[in-house]
């Protein structure tokens, strides 16, 4: 190999960089892609500058602009050939996703009258876990609230994330399934590959995709279909990744009163407006049916300060009428002092657990102490790797006494 001089070998260096971003990438916009700090890239147009939203700062306006509508198409058809789509004047809409799973939306003229667009959505390279919610920088819940989720995962409890746009589902839903025991089956099933379960427990998970028909319109698989090919593929646990028409919720609800162990997310804003949409029109699911639900946990994002909170977690039960559902809200955050308030005592938990484990409520009020003091012990020691995280469930599971010393003497991850 040649020699170069340090500086010469750095500038050949950016240069070589350059072209590969040119010839087989999206120019500048690769730079952006590359920052981990950014959640979301638009190009509103080539007469505007391209757009992106920082976890820290919000909306800001970058100094790159796109040259014209002809290579903003171009991109966008470059995104579409390496998922084997396309997007043209006859179908000028493209939902797509990055080879690195980001998730891809794009527009044609004059579907976007001012212009060709595309939104990139990225996702976190390194996933959330739960000591990342509970530890003072994120702030997204407290500690009870993780050890009262992470029982409820461990005895199989069926249990739905709501919320807006961006205000961290997926995040929610990634971080508990981390908590899942090691010896259980599970199946995913995404449009788009964003869940990351830690080592421990990929030796039995099966994460199921969909696909869009090709141009002639046929070829598609969609969560539907996944979610029958799932049920025939004995799991303890499966994760829709969203639920979006009632079929899906059909299958979902009959898989809860089969034995399945089920989690979802879904766009809501309260516990009760998720109940609302379940139970009405187009979804319609009958109340006896919503029943199998045990938990919602609804994450909020706070748009003053681009900050997000566990808003509330709430049992499903029966309401006081037949065929009524009723919301039992446990914990609810509070905007003023960005707390959290215990607002009643979870019965349907305590007698779900109970009936399944003999257990009283004064074991699990202990039970539920010691996961506190486990995960208080997992932010003291900087446990947040997701790999970590699950071998620190797998070592509870196994061993919950030697985990227990372990955090009662404070000892290192490594000298467990």
């Amino acid at each position: 190999m040649k020699y170069f001089p340090e500086n010469e070998k750095s500038t050949t260096t950016k240069l070589a960089g350059i072209l590969l971003h040119e010839m087989y990438g999206m120019g500048e916009l690769e730079v952006l892609i590359k920052d981990d700090l950014l959640e979301e890239i638009t190009i509103n147009s080539s007469k505007t500058p391209i757009a992106v939203y920082h976890r820290e700062f919000g909306w800001l306006k970058t100094n790159i602009n796109v040259e014209s509508e002809e290579l903003i198409e171009n991109y966008a058809a470059q995104i579409a050939r390496k998922i084997g789509r396309e997007i043209t004047n006859l179908n000028p809409i493209l939902d797509a996703h990055l080879i690195t799973g980001d998730r891809v939306n794009a527009t044609l003229f004059p579907v976007s009258s001012l212009g060709n667009t595309i939104t990139i959505r990225k996702f976190s390279r390194r996933p959330w876990t739960i000591t990342d919610f509970i530890s003072p920088e994120k702030h997204t819940m407290n500690s009870e609230m993780a050890a009262f989720l992470w029982m409820a995962l461990h005895y199989e409890m069926n249990l739905m994330v709501a919320g807006s746009t961006a205000s961290g589902k997926t995040s929610a839903l990634n971080t508990l399934c981390a908590m899942i025991p090691n010896y259980h089956r599970i199946i995913t099933i995404e449009d788009v590959r964003e869940l990351v379960l830690p080592e421990n427990l990929k030796w039995n998970w099966v994460p199921l995709t969909t696909r869009n028909p090709n141009p002639e319109g046929v070829g598609e698989i969609s969560m539907f279909d996944l979610m029958m090919s799932a049920l025939r593929m004995r799991p303890d646990r499966i994760i829709l990744g969203e639920m979006r028409q009632r079929k899906e919720a059909e299958v979902l609800f009959e898989a809860m009163h089969t034995g399945h162990s089920v989690y979802s997310t879904m766009h809501a804003d309260s516990g009760m407006q998720l109940v609302r949409r379940l139970t009405e029109p187009p979804i319609e699911i009958p109340a006896l049916e919503v029943e199998a639900l045990h938990l919602v946990l609804v994450q909020y994002r706070d748009r003053k300060t681009n900050k997000r909170r566990t808003m509330e977690i709430s049992e499903i039960d029966t309401g006081s009428h037949e065929g009524s559902i009723s919301i039992n809200t446990i914990y609810r955050w509070s905007p003023r002092t960005d707390t959290w308030d215990k607002i009643d005592e979870p019965t349907k938990f305590y007698g779900e657990l109970n009936l399944h484990t003999g257990l009283t409520e004064q074991e699990i009020t202990k039970d539920l102490e010691e996961r506190k003091t486990i995960l208080e012990w997992m932010i003291e020691k900087k446990i947040n790797d997701v790999n970590k995280v699950g071998e620190v469930m797998n070592k509870y599971y196994s061993n919950k006494d030697l985990v227990l010393e372990a955090v009662g003497k404070k000892l290192d991850f490594n000298k467990m």
